[in-house]
């Protein structure tokens, strides 16, 4: 179940499988740790609650740093806390892949765009960038569906260019030039009595 599904009060009860980043983890007194997961389906989190009882809460959930990717079964109940309908009661959490603290660059604050673009491949986890893909997701989807349903056809038509791009301009021609009588001007095909006035692909 994704993470947009799991926030909402029809989960409760279930018992679900989500998987997803470790936003924050922070322990209790009382036993438990509460874990912050997200998998990008929607700008809130899920809260996790680990319990001391889990068999790996030691070894593994104890170990837990923002980053890393994890796997939860456990079953979804009402949340008491504000700003959540829901939290999810661990029954197993198994660490997918692990992110070291003093390397892994996204931690809980903000960064400047000037700074995620120096790790293009993380940016889809922030927030901003999280909210950017959702939108143009339902942007294009909202397009294509609005076309489609008016008897038009997404096709992709070819594109004529003056770049030869890794050769490809040895099969694809274009031309409107008489291909048996070609004009030359000192040796050379003159492209100047083409429409396009240069080589084509």
């Amino acid at each position: 179940m994704r993470v947009v599904e799991a926030r909402r009060p029809e989960a409760i009860g279930r018992e679900v499988c989500i998987r997803g980043w470790v936003r924050t983890r922070r322990d209790s007194k009382a036993g438990l740790s509460f874990i912050e997961v997200n998998d990008g389906s929607c700008l809130g989190n899920l809260q996790v609650l680990a319990p001391v009882s889990l068999p790996n809460y030691e070894s593994v959930v104890k170990h837990l740093h923002t980053g890393a990717s994890i796997r939860v079964v456990g079953v979804i109940q009402a949340s008491p806390a504000k700003g959540q309908a829901t939290e999810l009661l661990a029954q197993q959490v198994e660490l997918l892949g692990d992110a070291d603290p003093n390397t892994y660059p996204l931690q809980k604050k903000n960064h400047t765009y000037e700074f995620l673009r120096t790790i293009a491949h993380l940016r889809p986890r922030t927030n901003t960038f999280g909210a950017v893909t959702r939108l143009r997701h339902r942007v294009s989807l909202s397009i294509h569906q609005f076309f489609h349903e008016n008897g038009f056809y997404y096709i992709h038509t070819p594109i004529i260019t003056s770049s030869d791009c890794e050769g490809a301009g040895a099969l694809f021609r274009v031309t409107t030039l008489d291909l048996e009588h070609l004009p030359r001007q000192q040796g050379r095909v003159d492209y100047s009595q083409d429409f396009f006035g240069k080589p084509t692909y």
